[in-house]
């Protein structure tokens, strides 16, 4: 099944709920939507509780092989776990365990240091960290890792997703991103772009467009989910 397929599968129902919803306010404030991002709201839940969240980015290539980049997480207290795929490369998956650090008030900070074991078509192990600040109208989102390949080490490679988002509506935002990755043929440059994102309660679709200077842009829509 291509990554439009699926994406299609994830995104209809959205869109569907939001029909009627958009036009209503929605009960909490929208949901941070950077690649992988976890809302607050899950390092801030109750020691005994859990707190989960689903994410699926189709990456829409030119003149290569479109993919789907899932990533699932899992908090409780201070404990951060996450899993993902075709993220650090194509046909790899990579577990995370990390520790959730917050500071609330008038701004939000969630930082999360973790490390991971990556298998696949690359392995090794990876050092990395998500960075969530919240003020007024404007989230802020970061998040790094340096995979160590324990096959050659000249495979070792950094990748970033950095974004800054404003929402003048409870429902609507957008801003600028910034990423530096090895699976979407960015010649492992950082690669400025634009986001457009919608959210709903828990619910959220954002697109990204990356090389705006070029004849073909890359595309990033990615529908997500916390619970």
């Amino acid at each position: 099944m291509s990554a439009r397929r699926l994406l299609a599968l994830l995104v209809i129902p959205v869109v569907l709920a939001g029909d009627d919803a958009l036009a209503q306010s929605p009960a909490d404030p929208p949901v941070p939507t950077a690649a992988g991002s976890t809302p607050a709201a899950s390092a801030e839940a109750g020691e005994n509780e859990w707190a989960f969240s689903a994410f699926a980015y189709a990456y829409l290539v030119p003149d290569d092989d479109d993919f789907l980049q899932p990533t699932v997480t899992a908090d409780r207290g201070r404990l951060h776990l996450e899993a993902r795929y075709n993220y650090e490369d194509f046909n790899t998956g990579s577990l995370w365990i990390g520790y959730n650090l917050s500071v609330d008030g008038e701004v939000t900070l969630v930082f999360t240091p973790m490390v991971a074991a990556v298998v696949g078509d690359t392995g090794g192990v990876a050092p990395g960290f998500n960075l969530s600040v919240d003020w007024w109208r404007l989230a802020f989102f970061s998040q790094s890792e340096y995979v160590v390949d324990s096959s050659d080490s000249e495979n070792n490679f950094l990748f970033t997703w950095t974004e800054l988002t404003i929402w003048p509506l409870d429902w609507i935002g957008a801003g600028v991103v910034v990423q530096r990755t090895r699976v979407a043929d960015l010649d492992f440059e950082a690669e400025p772009g634009v986001l457009l994102g919608f959210a709903w309660k828990n619910l959220s679709i954002t697109a990204y467009v990356f090389g705006l200077d070029e004849s073909d842009q890359t595309v990033v829509v990615g529908a997500g989910l916390s619970f």
